[in-house]
């Protein structure tokens, strides 16, 4: 196991194992509550705010036309997909509707057609991410792609991720601006993996988003002006979709082999939860109780919130360490373990001697 020292009262490995009485218990508190009940009228008027802000957005991009006042709607755009994404997260965890089908549509919807994030590659990984989360070896979320998230993974490193993590710490944000088109490119390359379901939907949606959104900005700006819009656009939606995600388990214990706790240690002692206010609770879409929303995924995200508190002294009173901290905190800490766990790759010497 690999920690970043942040969570010094209880780990995954000291956790005590055979506790598994401990959330039925916890689910009976927040059941008992009324957090698990579904919140209609909050995703009617939250989807109808997304909406018109995506449809608002390109609607003033029309009217603005050749300009390079332009680029301001490139980055509300920016803002708007991922509040979409954010709305596609709560659909593909039936927190919108109980049954898989219309989950599935909408989220083919706004994920495919809206913003060009492929549904079923997305619903896949976060799947498995929710189940393992912070495993090096089950969860995709951790995999040594980019960069490392382990001295382990670090000692065992290759190609981009050998080079990159020696400064990841220093180029974790510039890199998101490339997460835009990555999120894009993984949509597509999925196609080709029999295990994601209605591949040929999958596939006429992406393809029919991407043809459209170009012809769009083509259309209206000329190239010069039309690149710009698309880099800042695809740049800016990608550090701000970064922004969002990195504070939730970065920094946090990570798992190897057979490292398995109970269901609850395992959700908690691997995420983080950010404090914050109204304006938190909407530019993290809810993420920021992240904790509450790994013990129960299909809790609706106005309710998270309520269940944090109980989650909290629940915690407090069986012994699991909750970490939470604000919100500039939690990049200074999943960036201080990003450069912590790079040191092998700034220590040729070391990192032979490992070998």
């Amino acid at each position: 196991m690999t920690t970043s020292g942040l969570v010094p009262e209880s780990s995954p490995r000291s956790a005590r194992r055979g506790a598994d009485g401990d959330y039925p218990r916890l689910l009976r508190r927040i059941s008992e509550a009324g957090l698990m009940d579904r919140r209609p009228g909050y995703y009617i008027v939250r989807l109808g705010l997304v909406g018109a802000a995506f449809a608002g957005g390109w609607a003033a991009f029309a009217l603005i036309g050749d300009s390079w006042w332009t680029l301001l709607i490139a980055g509300f755009m920016a803002v708007t997909f991922a509040q979409v994404a954010l709305v596609m997260h709560d659909v593909a965890h039936r927190q919108v509707f109980r049954l898989r089908r219309p989950a599935e549509l909408m989220g083919r919807i706004v994920g495919n057609a809206g913003i060009g994030l492929g549904y079923g590659w997305w619903q896949d990984k976060h799947t498995r991410h929710h189940a393992n989360p912070n495993h090096e070896e089950l969860d995709p979320d951790v995999a040594p792609d980019i960069l490392v998230w382990s001295q382990r993974q670090a000692r065992s490193s290759r190609g981009a991720a050998r080079l990159i993590g020696r400064a990841q710490a220093y180029l974790f944000f510039p890199l998101l601006l490339l997460e835009g088109l990555n999120l894009h490119l993984a949509g597509v390359r999925a196609l080709r993996n029999r295990s994601v379901k209605h591949r040929g939907v999958e596939g006429a949606l992406l393809f029919t988003h991407f043809a459209l959104y170009l012809t769009a900005v083509f259309a209206v700006l000329p190239a010069d002006k039309a690149l710009a819009f698309i880099a800042v656009h695809q740049g800016l939606f990608g550090l701000y979709m970064g922004c969002i995600f990195a504070p939730n388990h970065k920094g946090m214990p990570t798992l190897t082999g057979d490292e398995r706790p109970d269901y609850l240690r395992r959700q908690v002692l691997t995420s983080r939860n950010v404090r914050g206010g109204v304006l938190t609770d909407i530019a993290l879409g809810g993420l920021n109780y992240q904790i509450e929303h790994h013990l129960f995924p299909s809790m609706p995200t106005p309710n998270l919130r309520h269940a944090r508190l109980i989650v909290r002294d629940y915690c407090a009173e069986i012994g699991v360490a909750y970490h939470e901290t604000g919100l500039l905190s939690s990049y200074r800490e999943a960036l201080r373990h990003l450069h912590h766990v790079g040191a092998p790759l700034r220590h040729p010497d070391e990192l032979s001697a490992a070998g």
